[in-house]
């Protein structure tokens, strides 16, 4: 059986939400073996290597008593090796531009110090150094940096010196980068989608753009986080990199829980946001300077105002919430018993895990919603040929159309014009769920033609201020003044007169049909027929809820308001 376009839209869609959901699990399970393992970490991070290292070093000034020149000693004992062939390397995290030396020998420079007549070329964070293998033997060994830090003199960062095999030191932040990268490229893949479903969906949800633009900036936190194994970034840079990804992780911490807030109809958002915001703000302020630490409060924050959020939706028991609710205090223990970098990676894949979750949720209310539309559409349009077909309408008018034709045959071709012309309209309206309003009015028109034959009552119509260009649903004012020819007392002379009038506003567009005549007196209201259900049901099919629909009695006769709001 052939699938229809919408179909198979769904259907990709689905396809789409499985495929990131397998794939972020895999990632999800792929990181608590890597790092959760302590046998599979050891394999790839440390050495056989068992050494001890001396901090009980003095820093002190070398050559001309400068603030900006240092010296750096601590002793390395190397007390066992397994594998002699395989080198060792040193791993330095310090400021500064400086030679290092192991035992009095030169064994590598990071950036280039200054000297008289030339100024300091900065050197990176971090460096690694390859020790000859004739000069690492078992006992103890001394570490010597000689260098300047002319940059950044107030920043308290102290020299840490680790030593490992050189090629897992090379090769242990190669994996981790691999990982990161395929998870930034899922995040990517999330973000451009969302972005092209809010872009070509007539209905620009909110909650879809705050997907995209979360599953966006995290694709940027890991490339900035992880941007350092790619660059050498001169340590007076250093601290940019920080801030960009503390500014970051602020954005995405507030935009979290605004999409839950969204998702779960959460009835105090505004207060929320404010709180949350207050609460970011403050901790951006009060640890200003401290970046990993402001980082992990901001998602601690995050997580926590999205917690009582899906709480709240497990309370009322909106769909969802349990599940996402389960998947926050996940993250939680995740990131209690990993390392804060990738215990924040983790639990943010589940978190998105639980947003994808809700997604699909989402997709298959509006695939139920859109069935019904369909079924609602299908009744509409039976429910408007049946205006004109019904044996009750066309006996009436037939019987009068004979005796027309029988007294004045003139006048009788007439009548039939102004029957086949309605037909033609109606025929051409059925499928439509807006036509252009002056196509309204000539319906309008030729069935007061026609019921001014059928009744001999005289029926004018009016109208004022119309916008050629606007639109309106099928047969909307045709039903009003069906009701108002089937409630109005016949004039003992003069006319019954239809007028139609428009008035457009900055927030609202309004129609406004008054019907000038003396309405009958009847036990039933006119407000429960079913013209009036079918125009109700016409304008939510239409325009949603963005609309209002009022007809009472008044002086002159019966006046009838739509009035439909813009969105």
């Amino acid at each position: 059986m052939a699938l229809s376009a919408s179909q198979m839209h769904l259907a990709i869609r689905y396809l789409f939400y499985l495929y990131l959901m397998y794939k972020s699990l895999f990632f999800t399970v792929l990181f608590l073996l890597l790092f959760s393992s302590c046998s599979y970490y050891k394999k790839y991070v440390t050495t056989d290597v068992t050494y001890d290292v001396d901090y009980d070093h003095q820093q002190m000034n070398w050559g001309k008593p400068t603030s900006s020149s240092f010296k750096f000693q601590t002793g390395i004992e190397i007390q066992k090796r397994e594998n002699k062939a395989e080198s060792l390397g040193l791993q330095i995290n310090a400021f500064g531009a400086f030679d290092v030396y192991w035992d009095g020998v030169f064994v590598g420079r990071n950036g280039y110090m200054a000297k008289s007549g030339s100024v300091e070329v900065p050197g990176t964070e971090t460096t690694y150094y390859q020790i000859p293998n004739k000069l690492s033997n078992l006992g103890k060994h001394t570490v010597t940096l000689i260098g300047t830090q002319t940059y950044c003199k107030e920043a308290e960062r102290g020299i840490d010196v680790k030593l490992k095999s050189y090629l897992q030191l090379h090769r242990s932040p190669l994996i981790v980068v691999g990982f990161m990268n395929l998870m930034a490229g899922a995040f990517l893949i999330a973000s451009v989608y969302y972005f092209f479903l809010y872009i070509n969906s007539t209905r620009k949800e909110l909650a879809v753009l705050l997907f995209a633009i979360i599953c966006l900036l995290f694709f940027f936190l890991l490339i900035i986080e992880y941007v350092k194994y790619y660059l050498d970034i001169p340590y007076n840079e250093f601290y940019t990199r920080l801030k960009i990804i503390g500014w970051l992780t602020f954005a995405i911490s507030m935009l979290v829980p605004w999409y839950f807030m969204l998702q779960f109809e959460f009835k105090r958002k505004k207060l929320f946001l404010v709180l949350l915001f207050i609460t970011l703000l403050a901790v951006y302020i009060g640890y200003y300077g401290h970046y990993d630490i402001s980082a992990a409060y901001f998602t601690i924050t995050a997580r926590f105002f999205s917690i009582v959020i899906a709480i709240d939706a497990t309370i009322r028991r909106a769909k969802g919430g349990l599940i996402v609710a389960a998947g926050l205090l996940a993250g939680v223990v995740v990131n209690y018993f990993m390392f804060y970098d990738f215990g924040l990676f983790i639990a943010f894949t589940i978190l998105v895990l639980c947003m994808l979750y809700l997604h699909t949720i989402r997709a298959k209310a509006m695939e139920e919603a859109h069935n019904a539309s369909l079924l609602l559409s299908s009744r509409l349009q039976l429910e408007l040929i049946k205006k004109n077909i019904q044996p009750h309408f066309l006996r009436n008018t037939l019987t009068s159309l004979i005796d027309w034709i029988e007294e004045s045959p003139k006048e009788g071709v007439v009548f039939i014009r102004a029957l086949a012309e309605e037909f033609d309209i109606m025929n051409d309206i059925a499928e439509d769920t807006l036509i252009p309003i002056r196509q309204e009015i000539d319906l309008c028109r030729r069935h007061l033609e026609i019921m001014s034959f059928r009744k001999e009552i005289c029926y004018e119509w009016q109208e004022e201020g119309i916008d050629e260009n606007d639109t309106i649903p099928p047969a909307t004012f045709h039903t009003i003044i069906e009701n108002g020819i089937t409630h109005s007392l016949s004039p003992k002379q003069g006319c019954i007169v239809f007028s139609l009038s428009f008035a457009k506003e900055k927030q609202f567009k309004q129609y406004t049909l008054l019907t000038l005549a003396q309405n009958r007196h009847t036990k039933k209201e006119r407000r429960t027929g079913t013209g009036f259900k079918y125009i109700e049901a016409r304008l939510t099919e239409s325009y949603g809820t963005n609309w209002s629909f009022d007809s009472h009695a008044v002086e002159k006769g019966w006046e009838t308001t739509i009035k439909i709001f813009e969105k």
